[in-house]
């Protein structure tokens, strides 16, 4: 039996032209690295630019949050880990967890809604059965994590008193 744990799918280094007046992470970049992390899942799953091509299926993404943890400086390694909070016939529900390289503290993460898209079809559709046979075996495992902290959260002001 596999342990539960989030998948490490993606890494990557802070490029030059990523970073602010501060030289830290701008805050569209740290988009693009949870953007390249669900490419590597959807690698992962069987659906990576062989079967893309192949099928015209891929994913279209429908909402996600970022929560900016704290700062990344230019030309640090970041890894990504990757939890399935849960999937429907066409949906998967993601979360992204970003640490810089060496560390065990989150620097930001990202929850995600994906859909399942049929380009040749130009609608969405139900994964196809290989590519859901593999979400659902991460599922399984990935069930006995906790859920993170930041998932399901939403942007409010509380109001006072």
């Amino acid at each position: 039996m596999t342990a539960a744990a989030p998948l490490m799918l993606h890494h990557e280094v802070v490029q030059p032209g990523w970073v602010d007046y501060n030289d830290h992470l701008n805050d569209g970049y740290y988009l693009v690295v949870f953007s390249n992390a669900t490419t590597a899942l959807m690698d992962h799953i069987a659906l990576g630019p062989a079967e893309r091509e192949a099928t015209g299926h891929t994913f279209f993404t429908l909402e996600m949050h970022i929560n900016y943890l704290k700062e990344v400086m230019g030309g640090t390694e970041v890894r990504v880990a990757t939890q399935i909070l849960g999937h429907d016939e066409k949906r998967l529900h993601i979360f992204h967890t970003m640490f810089a390289a060496g560390s065990t503290e989150p620097v930001a993460t990202n929850e995600q809604m994906q859909i399942n898209y049929d380009m040749k079809a130009r609608r969405t559709c139900p994964f196809q059965p290989q590519v859901l046979a593999k979400i659902e075996a991460i599922a399984r495992v990935q069930a006995r994590l906790p859920r993170p902290a930041n998932a399901g959260r939403n942007i409010t002001l509380a109001k006072k008193g």
